[in-house]
């Protein structure tokens, strides 16, 4: 029997991290929860994550579209998604550019979140 797919899940705003933990459990995925870009990164996790769902600004240290290029340095092909608060045409299209599988702006719709995991997964 095979495993279920692992979505890591970085969020420096522990209501978020629980939250979307239940949405993505409830789909019956595994799920590895993570504070920091930085904690992501030194976790096996990083090279076990089908997919990642990351906040873009968190505070103190590397933002989500650092992540993400770190990611993409070590040719790590693991589809991000990114969500913010702070959503902007510009940010987007730099989120984009550096590989973000997608781009959510919150507050969002959990469907919308589940309609990019499943994509992304499929991918």
């Amino acid at each position: 029997m095979s495993q279920e797919p692992l979505v890591s899940i970085v969020d420096d705003d522990a209501g978020v991290r629980s939250s979307l933990d239940g949405l993505v459990r409830s789909l019956g995925y595994r799920v590895a929860l993570f504070d920091s870009a930085e904690a992501f990164l030194s976790s096996e996790a990083r090279d076990g994550s089908h997919c990642v769902v990351s906040d873009v600004q968190m505070p103190g240290g590397m933002s989500g579209i650092d992540l993400l290029r770190r990611m993409h340095d070590a040719e790590c092909a693991v589809p991000v998604i990114l969500i913010s608060a702070f959503t902007t045409d510009a940010l987007r299209e730099q989120a984009l550019a550096a590989g973000a599988y997608c781009t959510l702006k919150k507050p969002f719709d959990g469907e919308d979140l589940v309609t990019c995991i499943e994509r992304a997964l499929a991918a």
